[in-house]
């Protein structure tokens, strides 16, 4: 804890603030808590290089603040560290924000914002959002994690009858060792071709996540949350 207070500290004093991050921060969760629920479809394709698995179908039900359902026989393959809210959780827990600048992400000026989580219990390192401070959206973000792992996700997002943003597509891009991969997503039935002396090699795989048929704030009820998976 100490060591990242005077990193933060020394950072302060080289990159002065020139907006308040918390504020942007701020923005996005409160825009994202106007979703009460919602039910989507999803489409998950894999592709990484030692790992075989068909695309996928599911369904995913969530209600605020943080009930999730996903209605998929067999299969529960999701990453979550990055899905978008597993970073409003990071967001909720206590962590220091540094505003670093501006970069343009698909034609779009984005905050540039850095997340250090306070909790040494997080997996997570440090985060980098980029944000679409117009819309209150994160279109990227990239997370360090203490098992040598690098997560990028890149967003895209529809804009819904109900008139919310929500993404339409998410693309992982993982970089981590192998055993990475079967320790966080060797979870459903596919196969695992990797041999156990190349564990420690790094790989890239990236996972895509397509969403459709949205249906917001239906007023889902709890008892949906209580079927096992």
């Amino acid at each position: 804890m100490a060591t990242k207070i005077l990193f933060i500290l020394f950072y302060l004093l080289i990159f002065p603030q020139s907006k308040d991050p918390d504020k942007i921060l701020e923005n996005v969760k409160e825009e994202f808590g106007k979703v009460e629920d919602y039910v989507v479809d999803v489409s998950i394709k894999v592709d990484i290089p030692f790992l075989k698995m068909p695309e996928r179908k599911a369904r995913i039900f969530y209600k605020k603040p943080d009930k999730y359902y996903i209605d998929s026989e067999g299969f529960a393959l999701l990453p979550k560290e990055g899905m978008n809210f597993s970073l409003l959780t990071l967001l909720n827990s206590e962590h220091s924000a540094l505003y670093e600048g501006e970069e343009n992400i698909n034609g779009i000026n984005a905050a540039l914002i850095k997340i250090i989580p306070l909790d040494e219990n997080r997996d997570v390192l440090r985060s980098t959002l980029w944000i679409d401070a117009s819309r209150n959206i994160i279109l990227k973000a990239e997370s360090y994690l203490k098992q040598a792992g690098i997560i990028t996700i890149e967003f895209d997002y529809l804009k819904t009858s109900e008139g919310f943003y929500l993404p339409s597509q998410m693309t992982f891009i993982i970089n981590a060792p192998r055993m990475f991969f079967s320790s966080r997503l060797n979870k459903g039935p596919f196969k695992d071709n990797s041999e156990k002396e190349d564990s420690v090699k790094t790989e890239e795989g990236k996972v895509y996540i397509t969403y459709s048929n949205y249906k917001v704030n239906k007023g889902l009820k709890d008892d949906i949350f209580e079927k096992k998976d």
